[in-house]
């Protein structure tokens, strides 16, 4: 099965993800407000802010790593048992690593 489309979807995917990422850094680097009332929520905000850029993050080495293994081709080869994963399930995860039995 050729993966152009998937490696297409894969690096929309990425390219989303790292947008959001430079998004969340710029919130980080805001400066709090002088109202120690607002400076609670705020700092309450920054951690879920940071939560959601580990994560982002997270997802960016995930589909990079997706990426590597396209230009390798061992893309949809399953790190368990070396079968294939099956196109049905790239299709729905396509940083997917291992195939359905092995996920289960």
């Amino acid at each position: 099965m050729p993966y152009d489309e998937l490696k297409q979807e894969l690096e929309e995917r990425l390219s989303a993800l790292q947008a959001r990422l430079a998004n969340i850094k710029q919130d980080v680097t805001k400066a709090h407000s002088g109202d120690s009332a607002e400076q609670a929520q705020e700092r309450e905000n920054d951690e879920v802010v940071d939560a959601i850029g580990n994560e982002t993050r997270l997802s960016i080495r995930v589909i990079q790593a997706a990426l590597e293994r396209i230009e390798e081709g061992s893309y949809g080869a399953c790190d368990a048992c070396g079968e294939d994963i099956g196109e049905a399930r790239l299709r729905a995860i396509p940083e997917a690593t291992r195939c359905v039995n092995c996920a289960e």
